[in-house]
């Protein structure tokens, strides 16, 4: 249906009857016409008689006159906003049809020419405005580039949140396994210690009991004697003097005797302090909880021709003769060196290296990249971390420069503990399995593989041709990781 009146006649017809003005908050008479609210009262109060609509003449109630509710709702759908700001120049009352760039204000032309704002540079409202627009729609281009950004870094913040809680709940996951572990080692060190403590306390119990019963039965034989001795006292002087010589008492008696100083008092010695307790435990604990030792064997590949190597591979010593062998890029053809045929670029790893009696050696482990041609260059500068022993009195590790080490006595096992992420190497005085004495550290960054090194040093003639071993896993069992717990 097309709309045959324009807004103007529109609101002619909205008009109020009496003040000629677009109604305001209308009300509907009885008869079906609507007046606003203020006329209708004013209206009533100057009439003496009954109201009567002025435009029918119909007598009506004004009291009761309802809202009109539908007349109000159109009027309020069609009427404008207010423009706050006046579109005229207030000076000259012409149209605001220019813009003063020095200024920034709107004007009009008089403005420009006769007023404040003459000799400024002006521009048409029109131009103005589609610059404007075009500003105003970079700036929200530019703002929903930067909200954009924002949601970007909303959603990464979002998810390192949610990355963080996760590896926070890993993480404590992983913190109650090993303590769970390192309880359930402990109660097993308690027990241990307990138990070795209550066998030695049952030695000493059975060693005192023994002596009480021999002496009980001393003092048994004693008793009974001297009962002997009191009846024969009460005989007759004749048979008294007649017996005293031949009764076997006397002998008895000396049998009975204890001899005198046998008693020798036993003290408590279990073998441990009370202070040392905790360290002595501590250790056994450290050596648990290094990884399980590493199964190793050589590779052959990579072994001077004059080193033999015997026993599935776990065996090398430096022999007199050179052995045909291929001269490969991965075998040494200067130093006595060997390599094991596994490598570790991650994680922990143990391993055991059986030195015995021998004068000279060095072990430790060396980047595969490192050069095995010409003469080892023995320094973490070049790849390599070494210690070893120098003619049979002097333990060094192989730094820049090199680190005597004040090692108790001759070790002839050597343990390895490497800790890749860390960057930790450490070497340990092994022969005693529950108590592993640190030799030194080296503290490096390491990347890429590294594998273990074996080099027996020259035979000297045979004066250092005793073997270097690498042991099977032996020692004290490690323990099968509990069960986690579930979080």
């Amino acid at each position: 249906m097309a709309w045959r009146l324009c807004v103007q006649e529109l609101e002619d017809r909205l008009q109020c009857p009496i003040c000629l003005e677009v109604f305001k908050e209308p009300l509907m008479l009885q008869c079906g016409h609507s007046y606003c609210k203020g006329c209708l009262v004013s209206l009533s109060r100057h009439l003496d008689s009954g109201l009567r609509c002025p435009v029918c003449r119909q007598e009506v109630d004004g009291s009761s006159s309802p809202p009109n509710v539908s007349l109000a709702r159109v009027i309020e759908a069609l009427r404008l906003p207010e423009d706050p700001e006046p579109k005229v120049c207030a000076q000259h009352r012409n149209p605001l049809s220019l813009f003063c760039e020095k200024d920034q204000e709107l004007i009009c032309g008089l403005c420009g020419l006769l007023g404040s704002h003459q000799h400024h540079r002006v521009t048409p409202v029109s131009t103005v405005y589609s610059r404007m627009k075009e500003e105003l729609a970079g700036l929200i281009s530019d703002l929903k580039q930067e909200e954009k950004k924002v949601e970007e870094h909303i959603a990464k913040l979002v998810n390192n949140r949610t990355r963080i809680v996760n590896e926070s709940d890993v993480f404590s996951w992983v913190i109650r396994r090993e303590f769970q572990e390192l309880h359930h080692l402990v109660d097993e060190e308690k027990a241990r210690c307990l138990e070795g403590l209550e066998g030695h306390t049952r030695g000493l119990m059975a060693s005192l009991d023994m002596q009480l019963e021999q002496a009980r039965g001393t003092r048994e034989r004693l008793v009974q004697a001297e009962r002997v001795l009191e009846q024969f006292g009460n005989e007759s002087h004749h048979e008294f003097i007649r017996k005293y010589h031949s009764m076997a008492s006397r002998a008895e008696l000396q049998q009975a005797r204890p001899l005198e100083g046998v008693f020798s008092p036993i003290s408590f010695k279990p073998g441990l302090h009370q202070a040392d307790i905790k360290l002595t435990v501590w250790k056994r604990l450290f050596r648990k909880v290094l990884p399980a030792p590493e199964s190793l064997k050589l590779d052959p590949a990579t072994a001077h021709p004059l080193l033999e190597l015997s026993k599935g591979n776990t065996v090398v010593q430096c022999g007199l003769l050179a052995q045909r062998c291929a001269n490969q890029p991965e075998r040494f053809d200067y130093s006595t060196c060997v390599l094991a045929s596994r490598g570790f670029s991650c994680g922990r790893h143990y391993w055991e290296v059986v030195v015995g009696s021998k004068s000279d050696w060095r072990l430790g482990v060396i980047k595969g990249t490192a050069s095995r041609k010409g003469k080892l260059n023995k320094s973490p500068e070049h790849g390599v971390w070494l210690i070893g022993l120098k003619e049979g009195r002097l333990y060094e590790a192989f730094g820049c420069p090199r680190v005597p080490l004040p090692v108790a006595g001759h070790p002839h096992r050597i343990g390895v503990y490497l800790h890749y992420e860390q960057g930790g190497l450490t070497f340990f005085d092994a022969d005693r399995p529950d108590d592993l004495r640190p030799l030194y550290t080296f503290q490096a960054d390491f990347q890429g593989k590294l594998y273990p090194i074996l080099d027996t040093c020259w035979h000297e003639r045979g004066s250092n041709s005793l073997p270097l071993v690498l042991p099977p896993p032996s020692g004290p069992g490690h323990l099968t990781p509990p069960q986690p717990t579930t979080l």
